[in-house]
């Protein structure tokens, strides 16, 4: 069992043992890092490709991203950390390695240094943190990147990460899906400005609804972001009265997304219990005792029997009452249409069979990539026209996953007829994914036709280049650093300037 080993122990014996698994959880992910960075120096010493789109480091870290199962963007972190750990921060990586200093203590020493460039500057905020660090003890993010920045300021002061820091860091995240609510949360950083302007928007179109909208404040707040975001400029009313001045839903005419849903969703209704402050209050009578006023007041039971839909791409679960209000506001059903047995004769494919690839497999099929069918190409796993125009030999792949397999030697994939994709890297590792469809939706049948394996060697592809980038990787990082630290030296020539007499 996962905690029987302890059971038996005293206090002391756990605390103890909560510091032994920490200091080798430490060693653990150091000598990930370590592999992950002679990995990069095999595969990234070649500066041929440099100006490739998907590049050498681009390569390697679909290797990386496979092997630990994480996304595309992490595995390049990840690189980038081992290389700033071997090159850079020799006398931090061996405490590391020795378990005596953590990822995230770590992690943050790359990320604080990552801006000083001079070698004898960058050697000696090494050691001095590498003494520092092991005293420092369980610090906060913000004390933690505060006791790193106390060493470069003294031996760089033009490398701290700290001018327009907070405008820089403006953003808008849309994640942490909930898939048993269908909501998502929303967070991120404006202007001032501009965050006084949405709040006052978001206000007139909360209050834009007749009163009899059942839907809280917060709530209608909510909803007139969504209808921001789809191009309306008022916020449609759900009184439900056909008289309603304010009950046109714009959404519908706005931005469309795809939503994947079984047949027995498309049957649900509309929740009223879904906005509003707490459950309905019972209806009052003469003979209405205060006892049955007070007495707490259960949730309505559902409306809806469970049925399965999803946001194509994202994933994000969409309850069936939220389906049903969105298809009487004006959303719009198609069912998805089976694709033929036989193979289309062209090299693109047709309207319904590009819809169908899309929905089945709803994002990138490389392993561990979530960007979404519809900014994905559509591959001929069996390249055209060897391979055949056909459901059973095209998938989704994102643009840099799509070169990859073209460009790069030792990838490769095979396809099964129910979307299946069997990869090889180039190290002969094997990785399977599956239709995100068959995934979210497991009663969908997603397999096609059974396609005869193409006989004879494949044609070789004439006039194929690979994108070119404007920058090459380490160019576009230093112009960045330079960048940074540009806008550094004016507050360190404030800094440093006589104090007037």
């Amino acid at each position: 069992m996962f905690d029987s080993e302890l059971v038996s122990a005293d206090d002391a014996a756990v605390v103890a043992a909560i510091e032994e698994w920490a200091a080798s959880e430490a060693q653990a992910a150091a000598r990930r890092l370590a592999a992950i960075g002679e990995l990069v120096r095999r595969r990234c010493s070649d500066d041929e490709q440099a100006r490739w789109a998907c590049d050498s480091w681009d390569a390697a870290a679909a290797e990386v991203s496979a092997a630990l199962g994480v996304t595309h963007g992490r595995a390049s972190g990840e690189m980038h950390l081992s290389q700033i750990l071997r090159h850079r921060l020799p006398r931090v990586a061996e405490l590391f390695m020795a378990g005596r200093l953590s990822y995230r203590v770590c992690r943050a020493i790359a990320w604080r240094t990552d801006l000083v460039e001079d070698d004898e500057a960058l050697a000696l905020i090494d050691g001095a943190l590498a003494e520092a660090a092991l005293g420092w003890g369980p610090l906060s993010e913000y004390k933690l990147e505060q006791a790193i920045d106390v060493w470069i300021d003294r031996y760089d002061p033009g490398a701290l990460r700290r001018t327009r820091t907070s405008a820089r860091s403006r953003d808008v995240n849309v994640g942490s899906r909930n898939d048993e609510t269908g909501t998502t949360s929303i967070w991120g950083r404006l202007y001032s400005t501009d965050a006084a302007m949405l709040d006052r928007r978001l206000t007139q179109m909360a209050h834009g609804v007749c009163e009899d909208d059942p839907r809280s404040i917060a709530q209608r707040r909510a909803d007139a972001l969504g209808a921001l975001a789809a191009g309306a400029d008022r916020l449609a009313c759900t009184c439900g009265s056909p008289n309603c001045p304010a009950a046109d839903d714009e959404r519908a005419a706005g931005v469309v997304i795809h939503v994947l849903a079984e047949a027995a969703a498309l049957d649900a209704e509309p929740d009223p219990a879904m906005s509003g402050e707490s459950a309905p209050l019972p209806r009052v009578t003469r003979d209405t005792t205060l006892a049955e006023l007070l007495a707490p007041r259960p949730e309505p039971a559902p409306v809806a029997a469970p049925s399965t839909a999803v946001i194509a791409g994202r994933g994000g679960i969409v309850p069936p009452p939220l389906l049903a209000e969105l298809i009487r506001s004006g959303a719009k059903v198609r069912y998805v249409r089976r694709p033929s047995d036989k193979p289309e004769p062209g090299y693109r494919p047709s309207t319904a069979l590009d819809e169908f690839v899309r929905l089945r497999d709803l994002t990138c099929r490389f392993p561990n990539c979530d960007v979404p069918a519809e900014f994905c190409d559509v591959d001929h796993t069996i390249p055209w026209p060897w391979g055949p125009t056909h459901a059973s030999n095209l998938t989704c792949k994102c643009r840099k996953h799509h070169l990859l397999k073209t460009f790069w030697a030792g990838w490769s994939d095979r396809q099964l007829p129910d979307g299946t994709l069997v990869w090889i890297s180039p190290a002969s590792k094997k990785y399977v994914t599956h239709p995100g469809g068959r995934l979210l939706i497991p009663q969908w049948n997603t397999t096609t036709a059974d396609l005869p394996r193409p006989t004879g060697d494949p044609p070789r592809a004439t006039g194929l280049m690979m994108p070119a980038r404007r920058r090459t990787r380490a160019a576009q990082r230093a112009y960045r650093i330079r960048c940074e630290r540009a806008l550094n030296d004016a507050y360190v020539a404030e800094r440093n300037r006589a104090a007037p007499f």
